[in-house]
Formats: structure tokens, C-alpha cells, sequence
């Protein structure tokens, strides 16, 4: 098969040592576990525009692309030989009221401890 390459990007809300998860629904992949704010990066579209759109879709927030702080890469191949490369950044300021908008995706949307976070974790 030949080799593709997915791009994603996971965005880290932070509110002083409380990190935003959201528990996955009815998505197909992950579903009952938590997360950050993530989603595919669209063609032609930046990491850093992803996180933005991600925020407002997932979050219904505003973030800056000067908010964004970028702290991670990873890349991962599948069994199939897809790639997948994952971008992360974190973020503590933001613009407007923090909600679950995609309730047909996530069951569940709060902050949780940096010192205890849940079992349940997308890997």
C-alpha cells in the first residue's frame, strides 16, 4: 500500500495547573476517553489556523495565532504504513465562554488537575 501522510493537531487549554479535556462520543475512534481540543489539519490550512478553528469548533473559543505556544511534534506509522504527524501547542488565553459546541462529538467537556487527570485517556 502506498505510504499517506495525515497531519493533526492537539491544542493544550491550560487555567493555571487545570488542563481542558473533552470526553469523546459517537466519533468512532477513542470514544469514552479524553482529550485535548484536536482535530485534523485540512489542506492548505496552517497547524496554527487548525488550532484556531479547532478551538471555535470543538470549545467555542478565540485563540491568537501569538497565543499559541508550539511544544511538541510526534510522528506515528500505522500497520498500513500511513504516517501520521501530530503538532501540539498550548495555550492560556483565549476569548470567550468555554462550552462543549460539538455535543454530537463530546459528552463531556472539563478541567481537570494536572495532578489528576483520568484513567480513561486517549493514548
Amino acid at each position: 500500500m502506498a505510504e499517506s501522510l495525515t497531519a493533526a493537531g492537539h491544542l493544550v487549554l491550560l487555567r493555571g495547573e487545570k488542563i481542558l479535556l473533552l470526553r469523546r462520543f459517537n466519533t468512532g475512534f477513542g470514544d469514552g476517553d479524553y482529550s485535548v481540543v484536536a482535530g485534523h489539519i485540512e489542506h492548505g490550512e496552517s497547524a496554527l489556523d487548525a488550532m484556531r478553528r479547532e478551538a471555535r469548533e470543538e470549545a467555542n473559543i478565540d485563540v491568537r495565532a501569538e497565543d499559541l505556544d508550539f511544544t511538541h511534534i510526534m510522528f506515528r506509522r500505522r500497520a498500513d504504513g500511513a504516517v501520521k504527524v501530530d503538532f501540539f501547542f498550548k495555550c492560556s488565553t483565549w476569548t470567550g465562554h468555554i462550552e462543549n459546541a460539538e455535543p454530537d462529538k463530546c459528552d463531556d467537556l472539563e478541567w481537570f488537575s494536572l495532578r489528576d487527570l483520568p484513567g480513561n485517556m486517549v493514548p
